[in-house]
């Protein structure tokens, strides 16, 4: 049930949560996340700022505030109204002040080209103000602006049509001068925390270089990674060559000036980022291969309340193995249509296979509709349940293997939730699943393999991995002690905690500072189990890529 968001504001906080498109708005993954992080530090005084797409598209809160939340604001950056198309007014503006920007825009280009990004970006700061040399009325209506626009064109674009390109940039453009706004009244903190780059890594790099207090960044997915999947799948970005222009093996310049603007920003935010913070291994090298200093990068793997889910053992009752469970939201990065393909496939041997989908339907309800279809077309309407939102203690204890058959996952909470409920998981190649399934190094492989992992977007192979584990009692037995022991070695939530403690007591004692560009933490994760030691408007509309944030 959505309830309302109760008001509450104070003069500071301990730590101020950026939150782009998650808590308290959207259940689930890093939402779910944010709530326990909160309620774990009971003494702390958070502050949440809620950067979302529009208003509109947000249905109430879905978590209750903790107590120790002081503070919350909204802000959405692609609401339509007067105010976001005032009547232009002619002026000059400086063109010395736009020929910076642009040698920032070149050092994001080609990071080679030994600019420093970051403390260009820090000296830019004021002039991004109402009374800034940058400010939006001169990126709006200033003939500097208009001539480095065409600049640009003339220099990169691909496309034919300056409309577009002229819109696309001042569209994509928009809301880091509403972010600007927002930082100059935003209320102080001790620490600074976004569990993204993009718009909310944005805001974080602001408040660091205004306050001069630490920013955190700790990702779950690799932003520019998860939006690069995003843009490249979406359907609103115009491409106006003609056949013979087009280059099949490239993608449009549109999408890929997209990709580049959100590269960008995560690399102003990995810049300002006293500490960065992955799931696991591979995510911190591929945030350092989009620009972090590993020196400032750090692994923390989530953790569960193993004991907690301990009970759920017990409950569990003898009978055959036949029940599949996808638990997570109804969207097409969750690729639930080959969930439900293998489903078919496997149905065929074992008759009595049940395939559940437990999430909520709402977030991309045309997709849902086309999951609920490809169930009538293969009729599968007696073996395919769609359960909608559960408790995921109630639907534990009924289930025998937790599906995975996402095409992008971070470290998944319903994995290792299922191994502490006794839960064996079959799960596509992506994020840690591989490293969770059967471990990360040599002693956590020795404790078996937990589960199977399959390749993307291959139904016959995980229906195949699914009989060979429901059928095999021994094998699944064997499964289920494994994740059990590994979630209980490697992701408590008691080790999260203590590591993340650890982090927030070092920040918050920096002293307030300039940047100095000297990084806060070591490079760690050697063995990834978080070891302590840091015209026209044809895009106006569609153009919103602030998305939900999950892991789930």
């Amino acid at each position: 049930m959505m309830k309302e968001l109760p008001i509450r504001r104070a003069a500071d906080a301990d730590v101020c949560l950026l939150l782009e498109g998650t808590f308290p708005f959207v259940r689930g993954g890093v939402s779910s996340w944010v709530n326990e992080m909160i309620k774990a530090y009971p003494a702390t005084r958070f502050a949440i700022v809620f950067i979302g797409s529009r208003e509109q598209d947000y249905n109430g809160a879905a978590y209750v505030l903790p107590d120790n939340v002081v503070h919350i604001e909204t802000h959405y950056l692609y609401e339509q109204g007067p105010a976001d198309f005032p009547q232009p007014r002619a002026i000059q503006g400086d063109a010395a002040a736009f020929a910076r920007s642009q040698q920032l825009h070149d050092a994001l280009r080609d990071p080679r080209n030994g600019l420093d990004a970051g403390a260009m970006m820090a000296d830019m700061i004021p002039m991004l103000g109402k009374d800034g040399a940058l400010n939006e009325a001169q990126f709006l209506s200033s003939r500097a602006a208009w001539d480095t626009i065409v600049d640009q064109y003339q220099k990169y674009c691909t496309d034919p049509s300056f409309t577009d390109y002229f819109w696309t940039v001042r569209i994509m453009h928009k809301p880091l001068w509403q972010l600007a706004r927002v930082a100059e009244t935003l209320l102080p903190a001790r620490i600074y925390h976004t569990v993204s780059t993009g718009y909310g890594g944005f805001l974080g790099a602001l408040m660091h270089y205004r306050t001069g207090r630490p920013l955190l960044i700790s990702e779950h997915g690799i932003y520019t990674k998860e939006r690069k999947i995003d843009l490249l799948q979406s359907q609103w970005i115009r491409d106006n060559r003609g056949v013979f222009e087009r280059d099949i093996s490239r993608v449009s310049y549109f999408r890929e000036l997209w990709v580049r603007f959100f590269e960008a920003i995560g690399k102003l935010a990995y810049d300002a980022a006293d500490d960065i913070v992955a799931l696991y291994e591979t995510n911190r090298q591929r945030q350092i291969a989009d620009g972090a200093r590993a020196e400032r990068t750090q692994c923390i793997p989530n953790g569960i309340d193993v004991d907690g889910l301990a009970p759920l053992v017990e409950r569990r009752k003898p009978r055959s193995h036949r029940v599949v469970a996808l638990i997570g939201r109804v969207v097409p990065i969750k690729d639930i249509k080959t969930f439900i393909r293998s489903i078919f496939i496997a149905s065929r041997t074992l008759q009595d296979l049940e395939g559940w989908i437990i999430g909520p339907e709402e977030e991309d309800p045309a997709y849902a509709l086309e999951c609920r279809a490809l169930v009538e077309s293969l009729g599968l309407s007696r073996n395919v349940k769609f359960l909608g939102f559960q408790r995921i203690d109630e639907m534990l204890p009924q289930v025998d293997v937790i599906a995975l058959t996402s095409i992008s996952e971070a470290l998944p909470l319903v994995v290792l939730e299922g191994f502490a409920a006794g839960v064996p998981a079959i799960t596509t190649d992506v994020g840690a699943c591989r490293q969770m399934i059967e471990g990360a190094d040599e002693e956590d492989r020795a404790l078996g393999s937990a589960g199977m992992v399959v390749q993307l977007a291959d139904p016959a192979a995980f229906a195949q991995a699914v009989l060979a584990l429901l059928a095999d009692d021994a094998r699944w037995l064997a499964a289920q002690q494994a994740g059990l022991a590994r979630v209980r070695r490697y992701y408590t939530k008691t080790q999260m905690i203590d590591s993340y403690r650890t982090l927030y007591d070092r920040l918050a004692a920096m002293p307030d500072r300039e940047r100095n560009g000297q990084g806060a933490g070591a490079a760690r994760c050697p063995m990834d189990h978080g070891t302590q030691p840091g015209g026209a408007k044809p895009q106006a509309r569609a153009a919103q890529p602030v998305q939900p944030q999950e892991t789930r």
